[in-house]
């Protein structure tokens, strides 16, 4: 089956501010690089962070899956991040207006980053919330 008129999803689409390279701070200190996968369907998320003294670094890629034998992609916006310690996590993405929530494995989880763009859209302010924890996390892009 040939996709090859197929285009990205103005949702998919409206990740495109997220693009460039990231410092983050808060509960995590380090960097996320955010970039297109051609034909701008995915967007894949490079991670090296460190929390608590501990390294995490890994690979998220995230879109709309298109689960096979399909006639069209879902409309949730999914990612699955691969850690360097092996861990394999889902998240579900959302974004309306300068408001990003990334839900922890599905959409109304009560694991959740939610987060602010700044008007000029460098900066993103928030924080991952969970039962019993999480942590404030502010990203600046830095290129």
């Amino acid at each position: 089956m040939s996709h090859e008129n197929n285009q990205p999803s103005a949702a998919v689409k409206r990740l495109d501010r997220l693009i460039g390279k990231w410092k983050v701070s808060g509960g995590v200190e380090g960097h996320i690089t955010y970039e297109w996968m051609e034909g701008n369907f995915f967007l894949m998320q490079q991670v090296d962070f460190m929390r608590d003294g501990h390294t995490i670094k890994g690979l998220e890629i995230i879109g709309q899956e298109w689960s096979f034998g399909a006639s069209e992609p879902g409309e949730d916006i999914k990612s699955r991040f691969y850690s360097s310690d092996g861990q394999t996590l889902d998240y579900v993405y959302e974004l309306e207006g300068d408001t990003l929530t990334i839900w922890g494995g599905e959409k109304g989880s009560p694991a959740y980053f939610r987060g602010e763009f700044s008007s000029d859209g460098n900066t993103l302010s928030g924080g991952w919330v969970w039962p019993g924890g999480g942590y404030d996390s502010t990203m600046t892009r830095v290129k």
